[in-house]
């Protein structure tokens, strides 16, 4: 696989991408790559659209906008990898951080959860799609993962689907290792190789009641992070890091 060239501006795009295509440029696109960076025509740019890999175009500026002009695939099209994150919202500034977080960890699913004891109620979905795809542009990343409208905790469980694998952050799980709650996933002990949820709740924790719910559900590990209590969206960052290194691809 290619490496990332990190020098060119990389921009996601929404058509097709092939080559000679002449792909349109939002004015906000047009703006940063014309005024911001000085790009001049025909200065080179890298588009992707999570379904064509990662091209290499080149501005073309007229009178009234600009577009690229694609010419060549740097980096083929991979399959993303199917690990959904559910999170119990956050504040504004938390759930931008927590969103981007996610995306650079290979999160292929992002969907707000509302609990007991969540605290925002309201998700500005288009933020956290805008702030998906920043974080995929800055990094490389060639599939941005789906942005999913909020759905309440009981109506995940009642809509569980069962060929999962659901690991739930709960400060209040015995196992104290989190390495060692994993790994019979990884060994087959548990599920052999199902695609991964992983679940952060609120600050306040879950109710009683959601803790029962989840654990009857099929093929759950209920995780905790270590001996210290972590921000829930610290606790994004070292769930991920936690189930990539032992389900996910940093193996």
């Amino acid at each position: 696989m290619p490496r990332s060239d990190f020098r060119t501006p990389r921009l996601f795009v929404k058509g097709d991408i092939e080559p000679g295509r002449k792909i349109g440029l939002s004015p906000a696109q047009a703006n940063y790559l014309r005024n911001v960076l000085r790009l001049k025509d025909g200065g080179p740019v890298l588009v992707f659209n999570g379904r064509d890999g990662e091209w290499r175009a080149s501005l073309r500026s007229g009178r009234k906008a600009a577009s690229l002009e694609a010419e060549e695939q740097t980096r083929p099209q991979m399959a993303p990898n199917d690990l959904e994150y559910l999170f119990a919202p956050l504040k504004h500034a938390r759930i931008d951080y927590m969103a981007q977080k996610a995306v650079e960890m290979g999160a292929s699913r992002l969907c707000p959860v509302l609990t007991r004891h969540t605290q925002a109620r309201r998700v500005n979905i288009e933020r956290m799609r805008v702030n998906a795809i920043e974080a995929a542009e800055q990094c490389g990343i060639l599939n941005v993962p789906e942005i999913a409208e909020p759905v309440s905790l009981d109506a995940l469980v009642a809509g569980w689907t069962p060929t999962r694998l659901l690991v739930f952050c709960d400060e209040g799980a015995k196992t104290a290792d989190p390495v060692a709650a994993l790994s019979p996933a990884r060994t087959g002990g548990l599920m052999g190789a199902l695609p991964v949820s992983l679940l952060v709740g609120p600050e306040g924790g879950f109710a009683e009641e959601e803790r029962k719910a989840l654990c009857a559900l099929p093929n759950v590990i209920r995780l905790a992070l270590g001996p210290r209590v972590l921000r829930a969206d610290t606790a994004a960052v070292a769930a991920l890091a936690l189930i990539q290194a032992v389900l996910g691809d940093w193996r």
